[in-house]
Formats: structure tokens, sequence, C-alpha cells
């Protein structure tokens, strides 16, 4: 296959950047997105040019790190799978790909397609935790829980924080990640004992990073990669208005 690709590319967050186009001859269809932005890098080293850098880690579509958007679709155009997972045969022969970083104003560019994502882990640290003793592990059938809420509470657990549900909405914002989290831990019994404090921080870091306000065009799980289902937002408004309530 012959690519033509279309590549943001900036220096760092304070340099300004712009799209540049490259060629890719002999393209394997089989190869995985990321196998081919790598073929690329090997071009550009082999010309003395500086590599596109972009986010990766386990490219088993797994870590979350991956995202980019493609063609203006966040992590490209099949839908529930990340950008590791995508493959070059999903695109035709002499196509134009055009690759740009997620884009928000809590993602700031890092450098070509890297965004800064620590916006997430300070979510995540304000509360998608549960403070117990450790040591050894408990019985498995000391807390009976059913099979409902189990498989729910995986479900949410699931959203793997790739940023794709941000970058997808209008008002950027992260209310399907931080409900995935906050529900996870609401609809188990281990989570009860810091349901309130927990979700009144995780709220109000969400909104102190500059991510933007729910207004339920349910784009985020069209996009998301791992099927999160926007009801978890409703659970998450729930959780928020009973913690606000009983704190009174």
């Amino acid at each position: 296959m012959r690519i033509r690709l279309k590549i943001w590319r900036q220096e760092n967050e304070h340099e300004p950047g712009k799209m540049m186009s490259y060629t890719l001859e002999d393209i394997n269809p089989h190869m995985s997105f990321l196998e081919m932005l790598d073929t690329l890098n090997e071009q550009l080293l082999k010309d003395g040019t500086r590599p596109v850098e972009f986010d990766h880690d386990c490219r088993e579509g797994i870590c979350g790190q991956c995202g980019i958007m493609i063609n203006g679709r966040a992590h490209g155009p099949l839908k529930n799978t990340t950008t590791c997972q995508l493959h070059m045969r999903t695109f035709t022969d002499n196509e134009e790909i055009i690759i740009e970083p997620f884009r928000a104003t809590a993602f700031p560019v890092k450098c070509d397609l890297k965004i800064d994502r620590s916006a997430f882990d300070r979510v995540i640290q304000s509360g998608g935790f549960i403070a117990v003793n450790t040591g050894q592990a408990p019985e498995a059938n000391s807390i009976p829980i059913g099979s409902p809420e189990v498989e729910a509470a995986f479900d949410a657990a699931a959203c793997i924080g790739c940023g794709a549900c941000v970058a997808v909405c209008k008002n950027s914002s992260a209310a399907l990640f931080t409900s995935a989290k906050i529900a996870h831990l609401a609809l188990l019994p281990q989570g009860q004992i810091e349901a309130q404090t927990r979700v009144r921080n995780m709220v109000n870091q969400m909104d102190k990073e500059g991510f933007g306000h729910c207004s339920n065009t349910e784009a985020c799980e069209v996009e998301c990669p791992q099927q999160i289902s926007v009801l978890h937002i409703a659970r998450m408004n729930y959780e928020y208005n009973k913690a606000q309530i009983l704190k009174k």
C-alpha cells in the first residue's frame, strides 16, 4: 500500500505546531497503525529528521496510552477499537490519513502526538481508591456480592483512561471517565465507607482541571474503545447529589 500522511508536528508545548505531509510506500496491510508510524520514524531517522513522537505502551488495547485523532475520529474509523489495535487494512491504497493529538484544555500537547494526561491521574488521586488495611487477602466469600453488582462494577472498571471521551466531547468533558471510576467503587460494599467524600472530591477535581460539563450528547460512549456506558454519568450525578444532601 501507498499511504499519504498529514501529521501534526509540534516541537514542544510552548511552540506553535503545524501539519506536515509524508508518504510511505510498500506498507503491509497487516501492519498495525502504530507499526506504520514506527516505519515512518525509521524513514525520518534515515533522512536525519526528528521522528514523530507518540504515546504507546502495551500495544494490546488495555493501557490507554495510544489514543490519537485519525481522520477526525478518536482512535480511528473502527468502533470500540484502540489506535494500537487498528490495522492498515482498514485504509485504502493511496489514501490520505490525517493524524492529530487529542485536543482539550486539560490535555496540553507535549510534543507532536503526545499529550499530558496527568489531569486524569489527579482526578484518580483525589478519591479513586478505598482506604483499607493491607495484609492477608480476605476470604472470597466473606463479603457476598451479587452477580449483577459485580458485573456492573467490572464494566465500569474496564475504563482504560485513554481520553477519547474528552477528545470527542464538544465541551471536553471528562464525565464518562470520572463517572466510571466513581461507579465501580460505588457499586461495591468496599467502596461505601468513603462514597460521599469520594464523589465530591473527584467531581470537584474534575472541574478544577478545566474539563467541561456534560451536555448528554453521548459522543463519548460512541467513541469509547471499552464501551463504557453513559449510564455511569447518571449514577455519578445521583451519588454526588446524595452526598451533597447528606452533607447538609
